[in-house]
C-alpha cells in the first residue's frame, strides 16, 4: 500500500512538567545543547532529479534513545539544509517533513523545491529535512518482514465476515512477533511520535535557533502538532497540511481511512462517467457499483497479482492525485476486461517496519480479536469500500507491551501560532479527523479548508486562495483571523 507522512519537535525546562514521565524538577534532556551540525555532501538519494537537490547539504546528529536517560545510549538522526538564497531576507529555519510514518524526509526541501515552495518562502528560511528516528539513515529499525511480507503492505486484507479477522489474526501475531525478537528491538519502546518531536528539538539547538518553524503533512500534521504542544515556547510559525486527529494513527484514526475513500471517491465516480470511453458506467452510481463488481469478483478470481484487497488499496492510493484518475480508470478498465496488471512492487522493509514501530508504540491497540470483529462489522455497513481492511487487526494488537509514556494530548495551551489547511475530499487524512484536530487546538489554530479532493495542499494544491494564505503565514506571519473557506478553482 501507500506510504503516509510525517513530523515533530521537542522539549523545555517549562515543557517538562507537562512531559509524561519527566518531572518538572528534571533537567530539560532535549534543550541540552548539542554540538554544531556540521554540513557536508548528502548521500546520494534515488529519485532525487530536482534542480535543487546539488545545493541540498547532509550532517548527522546525536540524540539520546531515551530522552529519561539524555546520557545513555546514543542514536544517530540524518538531517538536510537546503539553505537560503538570499541570507539578507533569511528570518530563520523551517523544518519539514512529509508524512509517513515510516518517509524519509532526507531530500524533501529539495522536492518541495522542485515542486513549486515560492521563492519568498525559500529566501527567508534554510528549509530543513530529516529521516526520523528509525527511518532511513536515521538509526533504521527492522521487523526482518520477508519479501511475501513487504507485498502485502500496510493494510490487511479485506475482511469480509468475523472468520475472516480471526483468520488474519496469526499473521499479525507473527510480523509482532518478528518485530520484537528483531535486531533492532531495543528500539521498540522509543520509536514514538513524542521522541521524534524531542529529536527535532534537538536539531532546533544544533542549529543555534531559539525557535523553528515548520511544515508538515499528513502524518507530519500530528508530528507537528505534538511538538508544538511539547514545546509551546519554541514554535515559531506552524503549518499542518493534511490534518489527521489529534489521537493520530490510532486504531479509531486508522479506521477513519474508510471514511477517507468515501468521501473521495465520487471525484473519481464523476470523472469516469464523464468519459464513457472507459466502459465503467454512465452515471456516477454506475461507477460505484462497478467498483463492487469488480472487488467481488477479483476476492474470487485474482487478476495476475491483483485480488479484491489489492483492487482497493490501489484505488485508494490513485485518489490521492487528480492526475492519477485517468490511470485508474485504465486501469479499471483492464481488470474488467480480465487484461493483468503490473504487481505493485514491494513496500521497502524499513518503511514498513518503522510504521509499525511508530502507530504501535504510540497508542494502545485492542489485544482481542472479537473487537476488532466488532470494528470491521460496523466499518463494512459504514464505510463498505475499505472499511473491511482498516478495521481488520494489525500486527499492533499484539505489541510488546513495553511502552514509556502515553501519548502526548493535543490541546489549547500555547501562542496562536498554527495554520491548519485541508482538502475537503482528502482520502488519506478526512476532513472528520482534521476538525477533531481544529477543535483540539482552540484558539491556538485557523483552519483553511480547500474545496478540492486529493491528499496535500501546500504546495501541491490547485486552489490559489489556500497556497496563497500559507505563503503570507510562512513570510509575514499573515495568517487569517478566523477560518477561511476557499472555493473550487476552474482548471486551468
Amino acid at each position: 500500500m501507500r506510504k503516509f507522512l510525517a513530523l515533530a519537535l521537542a522539549a523545555t525546562a517549562v515543557a517538562a512538567a507537562a512531559m509524561p514521565g519527566v518531572s518538572a524538577a528534571t533537567p530539560d534532556t532535549a534543550a541540552a545543547t548539542p554540538d554544531p551540525l556540521r554540513w557536508g555532501p548528502c548521500p546520494q538519494q534515488a529519485g532525487s532529479r530536482d534542480a535543487d537537490a546539488p545545493r541540498l547539504e547532509c550532517a548527522t546528529l546525536g540524540v539520546p534513545l531515551d530522552y529519561r536517560d539524555p546520557g545513555g545510549r546514543q542514536i544517530e538522526i540524518a538531517v538536510s539544509r537546503l539553505a537560503s538564497k538570499d541570507p539578507s531576507k533569511r528570518r530563520g529555519v523551517l523544518l519539514t517533513n512529509p508524512g509517513g510514518p515510516g518517509g524519509s524526509g532526507l531530500d524533501y526541501p529539495a522536492l518541495l523545491a522542485g515542486a513549486g515552495l515560492p521563492k519568498d518562502v525559500l529566501d527567508s528560511y534554510d528549509v530543513i529535512g530529516f529521516d526520523p528516528r528509525g527511518v532511513g539513515r536515521s538509526t533504521p529499525v527492522t521487523c526482518d518482514l520477508t519479501p511475501r511480507q513487504q507485498a502485502r503492505g500496510n493494510f490487511p486484507p479485506y475482511a469480509h465476515t468475523a472468520a475472516d479477522v480471526a483468520q488474519e489474526a496469526p499473521y499479525a501475531r507473527a510480523v509482532a512477533e518478528q518485530c520484537a525478537t528483531s535486531r533492532t528491538a531495543w528500539m521498540l519502546p522509543h520509536t514514538t511520535t513524542a521522541n521524534t518531536a524531542r529529536d527535532m528539538d534537538r536539531i532546533r539547538a544544533a542549529l543555534g535557533e531559539p525557535k523553528i518553524s515548520y511544515l508538515g503533512a499528513s502524518y507530519g500534521s500530528y508530528l507537528g502538532a505534538v511538538y508544538t504542544t511539547l514545546f509551546p515556547a519554541r514554535s515559531d510559525r506552524i503549518v499542518l497540511d493534511s490534518n489527521m486527529g489529534p489521537d493520530g494513527y490510532s486504531p479509531t484514526g486508522f479506521r477513519l481511512l474508510g471514511r477517507g475513500m468515501e468521501d473521495r471517491f465520487p471525484d473519481f465516480a464523476a470523472y469516469a462517467a464523464a468519459h464513457p470511453e472507459y466502459g465503467l458506467g454512465t452515471t456516477p452510481q454506475e461507477v460505484r457499483a462497478t467498483f463492487f463488481e469488480l472487488a467481488e469478483r477479483l476476492d474470487a478470481e485474482p487478476v495476475g497479482a491483483i485480488d479484491g484487497t489489492l483492487f482497493r488499496g490501489v484505488t485508494f492510493e490513485r485518489l490521492y492525485a487528480d492526475g492519477l484518475l485517468p490511470r485508474l480508470a485504465e486501469e479499471w478498465r483492464a481488470l474488467d476486461k480480465g487484461e493483468p496488471l503490473p504487481a505493485p512492487p514491494p513496500v521497502p522493509e524499513n518503511l514498513l517496519a518503522s510504521h509499525l514501530y511508530v502507530i504501535c508504540g504510540d497508542s494502545r491497540w485492542p489485544g482481542k480479536i472479537r473487537d476488532y470483529q466488532r470494528g470491521t462489522a460496523i466499518d463494512r455497513l459504514t464505510y463498505p469500500m475499505l472499511g473491511g481492511s482498516t478495521g481488520n487487526i494489525k500486527p499492533c494488537a499484539y505489541w510488546p507491551d513495553s511502552r514509556v509514556e502515553p501519548p502526548v494530548r493535543i490541546g489549547d495551551r500555547g501562542p496562536s501560532n498554527v495554520l491548519m489547511v485541508q482538502n475537503e475530499r482528502d482520502p488519506g487524512t478526512p476532513l472528520a479527523g482534521a476538525m477533531k484536530l481544529r477543535r483540539a487546538f482552540g484558539d491556538r489554530a485557523t483552519m483553511v479548508t480547500a474545496d478540492q479532493g486529493g491528499h496535500g495542499v501546500y504546495p501541491f494544491g490547485r486552489t490559489l486562495c489556500a497556497s496563497s494564505t500559507v505563503t503570507a503565514f510562512l513570510v509575514d506571519g499573515e495568517r487569517p483571523a478566523e477560518d477561511l473557506a476557499c472555493a473550487a478553482e476552474p482548471d486551468e
